[in-house]
C-alpha cells in the first residue's frame, strides 16, 4: 500500500504522484489518508521480529508504519521504477523484484504475516495462488474490492457465495475489518476498498483435501448458478464416476462449505488420492 503527493499530470500526458510515474497496467491506486493508514496498521499489530511481507509497497505509506513498529519487512514489487527506488532508500527493506502471482512465497520461510493493497486487476487469481501456501502464513491482511471482500466473506443463500466464498472460507477463518472510500487514493478508484482478515485453518481442519480439487468442484458447481446442480455439477460428477447420494435438486449456492468440502472428500477417497 503506498501514498504520496500528487504532481500534476501534463496535458494528455501520464499521472505522477510522489516523482512516481503511474503505470495504468499495475492498477496503481495509492493509499494517502492517515486516518486509514493508522486504522490498518492497528488491524495488523505489527510486533518486533514479524516476517512481515508486503505485496505491492507503493511509496510506502503502509510500508514505514509497519517499519517502525517492526523494524524490518520484505516488500514484493513488479514495479521496476519502485523497486529500484526502494533497494536506494530502505536498508531496512528486503526487496523482491516480482511478479506476485508468479512468486512461490513458500521460499520467504514460515510463519509470514502477509499485507498489501492488492492490486483489482490480479486480486481474485492472487488469493488462489496463495492458498497453495498457506501452511507457511501465520495470517493475511489484503485490501481489495468491497465486492471481492463480501463474495470472499460471504454465506450462503446469498447472490455473494461463489466458488471463491467456498475455498477461501475452507482455507481460511476471515473477516471484513474495515471499509475504505475511494478518496482514501489517490487517484481515487472507481470502487469502494475493504480490509480482510485471513488467518489459515490448521491442516488437521482441512480433511486431507488439496485446494485443486475443492476449486473444480466448486467451479462445475457454480458454472451454471442459476439452473439446479443436476444440470453442471451432475455431469461433472458422473464423468468421475461418483456414486454417492449428493442432493442435486438445489442451486449452488444453497450448498454450504462443510457440504461441498464433504463431497470433495468422498470423491479423494474414492480416487485413493
Amino acid at each position: 500500500m503506498a501514498g504520496g503527493t500528487t504532481q500534476g499530470r501534463a496535458r494528455g500526458g501520464p499521472t505522477r504522484i510522489g516523482g512516481h510515474t503511474l503505470r495504468k497496467r499495475f492498477g496503481q491506486h495509492f493509499l494517502r489518508d492517515a486516518a486509514v493508514i493508522a486504522a490498518i496498521v492497528e488491524v495488523i499489530q505489527p510486533r518486533p521480529h514479524d516476517k512481515l511481507v508486503e505485496i505491492g509497497p507503493g511509496l510506502g505509506a503502509l510500508t514505514w508504519p509497519l517499519l517502525e513498529r517492526c523494524g524490518q519487512i520484505t516488500v514484493v514489487e513488479l514495479d521496476r521504477d519502485l523497486a529500484l527506488r526502494w533497494r536506494a532508500h530502505a536498508p531496512r527493506v528486503e526487496v523482491v523484484e516480482s511478479d506476485a502471482l508468479k512468486l512461490d512465497f513458500s521460499t520467504r520461510g514460515s510463519e509470514l504475516r502477509l499485507v498489501g493493497n492488492l492490486p483489482y486487476n490480479i486480486s481474485t487469481p492472487l488469493l488462489f495462488h496463495l492458498v497453495d501456501v498457506a501452511e507457511h502464513v501465520v495470517d493475511q491482511h489484503f485490501m481489495l474490492q468491497k465486492e471481492v471482500v463480501d463474495r470472499m466473506v460471504s454465506p450462503p443463500a446469498c447472490s455473494d457465495y461463489g466458488r471463491m466464498s467456498v475455498v477461501l472460507q475452507w482455507r481460511y477463518a476471515m473477516v471484513s475489518v474495515l471499509d475504505v472510500h475511494p478518496e482514501a487514493f489517490e487517484p481515487p478508484p472507481r470502487v469502494d476498498s475493504a480490509v480482510v482478515r485471513m488467518v489459515p485453518r490448521p491442516t488437521s481442519d482441512l480433511m486431507g483435501l488439496s485446494a485443486k480439487r475443492l476449486e473444480a468442484l466448486s467451479a462445475a458447481a457454480f458454472s451454471q448458478r442459476r439452473k439446479l446442480l443436476r444440470h453442471a455439477l451432475g455431469p461433472w460428477l458422473e464423468a468421475r464416476n461418483y456414486a454417492g447420494s449428493f442432493d442435486l435438486q438445489r442451486r449452488a449456492e444453497e450448498v454450504s462449505v462443510p457440504e461441498y468440502v464433504a463431497l470433495a472428500r468422498e470423491l479423494t477417497i474414492a480416487d485413493g488420492a
